[in-house]
């Protein structure tokens, strides 16, 4: 049995010279925050600077929340996004009508009902739990019960947010095994600004639990 690779996502890039040390630690996947009024948020002009140097290998990701599509659409073939994150209430529908891959994010908290996931299956190619935090669309560096994970309905591979940072995102891998994991304050040293040698340990420690759960899985 093999454990699969999990992808790991930095997010809330604001400048170039955080996207380049991303992929120089080994991100898979950059996002930009293209929602305005968010505390990292980008324009496209700031955004296209921020991938001018992003090696065609790793995945560029937009982040909207409740944006008119025609702003997608028009985002996406700018700045050739891989794929986008939603953050806000896009039901399906509007998922489905994204001409790239989708990650529809839910936010986990109190009453958090997995089933109202269900409508979503074959509108997305993975869904990502973050933290609810009110009047936060995401990035506020807060955890949730990993228990709830689990609960999970199986519509499309699962990525997990919401306060992971190089001190813990070993153990959520080892308990959960996701399928990615998204970080944004987690290895800032300022809102937007990110930390190289955090972003490194951050990518080490997802790496060191793979190892640990494929030496389980050999057992």
């Amino acid at each position: 049995m093999t454990v699969s690779r999990t992808r790991v996502k930095v997010c809330g890039l604001t400048r170039e010279i955080d996207a380049r040390a991303a992929v120089r630690a080994g991100a898979d996947a950059l996002g930009v925050i293209l929602a305005p009024g968010h505390l990292r948020s980008v324009t496209l002009k700031q955004a296209a600077k921020v991938f001018a140097k992003v090696p065609p290998t790793v995945v560029r990701v937009g982040v909207f929340v409740d944006a008119p599509l025609e702003d997608v659409s028009k985002a996406v073939e700018v700045l050739e996004l891989n794929e986008v994150q939603l953050h806000g209430s896009e039901g399906p529908m509007y998922c489905a009508s994204v001409a790239v891959p989708v990650v529809k994010t839910f936010r986990v908290g109190p009453g958090f009902d997995p089933d109202r996931m269900l409508p979503y299956k074959g509108a997305v190619a993975a869904v990502l739990l973050d933290t609810l935090v009110e009047g936060a669309a995401g990035g506020s560096g807060k955890s949730f019960d990993w228990n709830l994970a689990l609960e999970v309905p199986d519509i499309a591979p699962v990525c997990l947010a919401g306060g992971l940072r190089p001190e813990n995102v070993r153990e959520a891998v080892r308990r959960l095994r996701p399928a990615g994991v998204d970080v944004s304050s987690g290895v800032e040293s300022a809102p937007g600004i990110k930390d190289e040698a955090k972003i490194e340990r951050f990518i080490a420690e997802v790496r060191a639990a793979e190892d640990e759960n494929e030496g389980r899985a050999r057992r």
